[in-house]
């Protein structure tokens, strides 16, 4: 008689711990959950909608206007809701992985990927992406909603002319940076409300606060300020002023406040029990 072996493939049946399958595992969470939709259509409405009201309420050029004169108008009414959209983007950006904790499911996660950090860094990956597209979707559709009210009033902008094409794109890279900030954050404390205030605070209220504050130092530094160097970076203007650092140098600050908060984020991630 004889006994039959039965073998199988151990990288093919046990289903190995991938960074793409984690990275599909992540998008699958992020486009289940409701406030993921809601979020990224408040985005989209609150930037086509405030466009519509900028370009209303511009009055219409009595004479000759400066070609770039025209261009600025258009593109701050285009972008204008970016600054209202990094706020809701900065909530889903704490919720993505703070919900997680409050539910329970983190230790799921942790446990389909016990290295921890692949988890987070596709977190990071997904909600980066999706924010970068929303948001080039958002000032696009902004863009083509304004731009034939300002035509009327002797505004015109093409939406392929470079100085134009750029600021949109970097707008959203803006948004982009602002998901990442507020995921490390919201690994950082673990908790919705927490992660929330926190990231409200830091991206909205402390450039207020440098403003108006009686210090030097405090004034000298504003630029170096998430949402100053952010907004700035694609010319929709800044709280303290002109900036003295150019487009590219505003984009490595935001890089750098959102690789600091998700650095923070892993190390804590990787340290602490779920």
């Amino acid at each position: 008689m004889t006994t039959a072996t039965l073998t199988y493939d151990r990288t093919g049946a046990t289903g190995r711990v991938t960074f793409p399958r984690v990275l599909r595992s992540e998008w699958i969470k992020l486009r289940s959950l409701r406030s993921t939709v809601w979020s990224f259509a408040i985005v989209i409405a609150v930037s086509v909608g405030l466009a519509v009201l900028l370009g209303l309420g511009i009055p219409a050029a009595t004479g000759a206007v400066p070609a770039d004169v025209q261009v600025r108008g258009v593109l701050q009414a285009s972008l204008f809701g970016t600054f209202f959209g990094q706020l809701v983007i900065a909530v889903l950006g704490v919720l993505v992985i703070s919900g997680e904790y409050s539910t329970g499911m983190i230790r799921s996660t942790l446990t389909a990927v016990p290295r921890r950090l692949p988890a987070l860094w596709a977190k990071a990956v997904v909600l980066f992406v999706s924010s970068y597209v929303v948001g080039v979707v958002a000032s696009t559709l902004a863009f083509l909603a304004a731009s034939p009210i300002l035509a009327s009033k002797g505004f015109h902008a093409s939406l392929f002319d470079g100085d134009v094409i750029m600021p949109i794109l970097g707008g959203a890279l803006y948004l982009a940076m602002v998901s990442v900030f507020a995921l490390g954050l919201g690994a950082i404390l673990r908790a919705s409300a927490g992660g929330i205030a926190a990231a409200l605070g830091l991206i909205l209220l402390l450039p207020i606060v440098f403003t108006i504050a009686p210090l030097q130092w405090m004034h000298d530094w504003a630029p170096y300020l998430m949402m100053n160097a952010g907004l700035s970076s694609f010319g929709l203007g800044s709280f303290g002023g002109p900036s003295p650092l150019d487009t590219g140098q505003q984009m490595l600050v935001v890089a750098a406040w959102a690789a600091v908060s998700l650095t923070a984020g892993a190390i804590l991630l990787k340290r602490r029990d779920a």
